[in-house]
Parts: C-alpha cells; structure tokens; sequence
C-alpha cells in the first residue's frame, strides 16, 4: 500500500487538527500585520516635521481601547475554546475502542493485539475502527508519534500512557520517535499498515497467535507462582483478583482505582499501595518481569 497524499484526510481528528493549526497560523498573521501597518503609519503620520514643532495632545480614544482589547480576546478566546475541545476528544478514546499494547526500547516499537499477535516496528489496524494505544517505555522517554494522524504522545518508563486514533483511509503511515533516545534514536521508525476491514481480518488470520494476550498472562500468572495467595475463592492470603479492575479499591493511604497503573505497580512495588486488611507478603518482582511479561498480566486480570 503506498502512502497517501497529505492533502486527503487520514484519522478522524486530522481535519480538526488542520483547521485550529491555519486558524493560529491566519489569526498571528492577521495580527502581525496589523501591529506592523500602524506602527508604519503612525511613525509617518506623526512624525516631527520640523526641530521646533510641538506634537498637538490627543486624548485617549475608548473606542479604540476597547475594540483593540476586546477583538483579540474575543478571536483567542474562540480558538482557545475550540483547541480544548479537540484536546479532550483526542484524550478521551470511545467505549468501543480496540486496545493494543505497546512497549517501547531502545531502539524498536513492540506491539502486542489482545489476540496475541505481536509486532515490531509495525502495526496493522482496519480502518474506520478507534485504536487505543497503551503505551509504555523499558528504557528511556520516547515519544510515539505519527504526522499524518496528527498524534503524537510522551512514553515513559515506569508509567503508562495512552492515545487513539481512527484511520479513514488505506495506506502507509510513517511511525517516528520524537524525543531524543540515545545513539540510534533517528533509526527509531515503523509503519503503521491501514487496513481495510477484509484485509485485516485475513491478515489476522495468517498471523494468528499462540494465544492471546489474556491467555499468555494466565501462564506467567501460574508460572511465578500467583494463585497460591490470590486464590480465586477469596478466601486466600491476598486480594481476590477477580472484577478487580476498574473498581475502586482502599489503601493504607486512601481510596484508588485499580487501573494499569495500579495493578503494575503492584506487581513490580507492591509496598507502594498496600490493600487496607490484607498483610504484606507479596513479594516484588522488579527485576524479574519485563514490561511485556508485566503488560500480559494486567490483560489476564482485566480479564478476569
């Protein structure tokens, strides 16, 4: 598939993009210009026509005042309305998006499909249909961005970021890193693959995985040795894991919502938040786990 041209819409938020960035471009244009022609006319206008002249006084214009004050608020305001509301729609995926999971290291893009397909350096989506990004880096801060749908998002080590993004049209998209990584940081690049939605389930479907993302975390969770204190039941030495994600859930320190970030910093530094009623004996498996092992875990748990 060949790339297409930049002057077609190629995400769900492009055209909003556009309009606001040519908004500030014409609005500081429009602007400029203006200070600059009355500053023009107003050194020629009343300049000093002679050593002795003495300038007439002119008294303050309120009209002027309040029409050269009220007009830019009125235009900045407008535009800085109408970015807010693109800024927490781009923040805000839809209910029905399909999560992928993306771990970032120097000097490649790992990404993990719920279906257990795993890829690097690419990602094939189908179009029409919202993609969330859960994003996550192993080393350093790199930043996950791809000019033509106009996204661009931090991805730090240690704590998960998201973004979405809906493709509208077939094609190849350039996939940088735009914060600066280390050595090889400029040969940090991929592709993202839009796909029509025919095409991506055949190509599902000749990449199967060997499980999903879920079923690869149930491995690990048996295998580092987990149900033997969250046992399902309830009734084990540690919180029942069970409808755990997205509930709220009291800390030592207060009440908190048992989202991605929680359940890993659980994992990795369960000391941090410990359950109210329960005794510390997890034990922490920073070091042990990588961000993808870390990462099928919170997918087997949400799960659940």
């Amino acid at each position: 598939m060949n790339q297409p041209s930049a002057l077609l819409l190629q995400s769900s938020v492009t055209h909003e993009y556009n309009v606001i960035f040519w908004a500030i471009i014409g609005l500081c244009a429009f602007v400029s210009t203006g200070i600059a022609i009355f500053l023009i006319y107003s050194a020629w206008h009343y300049r000093r026509r002679s050593p002795d002249e003495l300038p007439s006084q002119k008294s303050t214009s309120v009209k002027a005042e309040v029409t050269w004050i009220g007009l830019p608020c009125i235009l900045f305001g407008a535009m800085f309305a109408y970015g807010s509301k693109l800024y927490f729609d781009i923040e805000r995926p839809p209910d029905n998006s399909e999560d992928v999971y993306v771990v970032a290291k120097q000097w490649m893009w790992k990404a993990q499909h719920l279906d257990g397909i795993r890829e690097i350096n690419t990602l094939h989506v189908p179009v029409g249909r919202a993609i969330r990004l859960n994003m996550i880096s192993e080393d350093v801060i790199h930043s996950f961005f791809v000019p033509a749908f106009r996204i661009k998002q931090d991805v730090l080590p240690g704590r998960y970021t998201t973004i979405w993004f809906k493709a509208v049209l077939p094609g190849t998209y350039h996939l940088f890193c735009a914060e600066y990584c280390g050595t090889d940081h400029s040969q940090m690049i991929g592709w993202i693959y839009a796909m029509s939605p025919k095409d991506y389930q055949l190509w599902l479907e000749q990449g199967a995985g060997e499980g999903s993302l879920a079923s690869t975390g149930e491995k690990y969770f048996h295998q580092f040795g987990c149900a033997n204190c969250h046992h399902f039941s309830g009734h084990g030495p540690a919180p029942r894991l069970a409808g755990l994600y997205g509930r709220p859930v009291q800390t030592e320190t207060g009440m908190i919502i048992a989202d991605d970030s929680y359940i890993r910093q659980s994992i990795l530094a369960p000391r941090a938040q410990r359950v109210h009623g329960f005794q510390l004996i997890m034990p922490t498996f920073q070091g042990q786990l990588n961000e993808e092992e870390v990462t099928a875990l919170i997918a087997y748990i949400k799960a659940l």
